[in-house]
């Protein structure tokens, strides 16, 4: 059986799901009525944080030009330029059992690509998910919907996994952020030149 989240709540993953260790993060979106004349192209990303909350190199940060960090712990599966389609439209793996010791939170993005180019935000998009399933069963474990809270925003943060002890958790974030990309990757302590 899924659980649905809401923003800010937390769930134990590890402790109550025995032998979980490979995740797939899938996350989803639709746009609104938008005549623009372009595609939406949302891109998920992926920030290997450590103690003090922070990326500190390229390995750190996983999206479709660099699909593998830490040490092939966090992996991302293709760009989808579209949107086209129901179910997931990006998807990120994360196997818990290969992140590397130093890092303690995962957080989980979604940005739009060109947003400025093309006028677009996350006042546009709606329906938008992410859900994580259990990479051995396919079975769906959690599903939190962000709802419609959005307006300028180009960039949000869906959700972070993060380390107690030896377990993992999930934490539904829902956070948005102007600027994009670049907005993201300053939060996160790299530069994204």
């Amino acid at each position: 059986m899924t659980i649905s989240l809401s923003k800010g709540q937390r769930i134990d993953l590890t402790k109550t799901n025995p032998g979980l260790t490979k995740v797939v993060v899938g996350l989803g979106w639709d746009t609104n009525k938008y005549s623009g004349g372009k595609d939406f192209d949302l891109d998920a990303s992926a920030f290997l944080l450590h103690e003090d909350g922070k990326a500190k190199s390229e390995n750190d940060f996983v999206f479709y030009n660099n699909p593998s960090g830490g040490t092939g712990s966090v992996t991302h599966t293709g760009d989808n330029r579209t949107g086209e389609g129901d179910g997931d439209d990006e998807q990120i793996v994360v196997d818990f059992s290969l992140v590397p010791a130093n890092i303690q939170r995962i957080g989980i993005t979604v940005t739009i690509y060109d947003y400025e180019a093309r006028a677009q935000n996350f006042g546009q998009v709606s329906n938008a998910f992410v859900r994580v399933v259990d990479a051995s069963s396919d079975r769906e474990i959690l599903r939190f919907d962000l709802g419609e809270d959005f307006s300028t925003e180009t960039a949000v943060v869906f959700c972070e996994f993060y380390r107690q002890g030896a377990d993992w958790k999930f934490q539904a974030i829902g956070s948005g952020f102007a600027g994009g990309l670049s907005a993201l990757c300053k939060n996160y302590g790299l530069d994204a030149q």
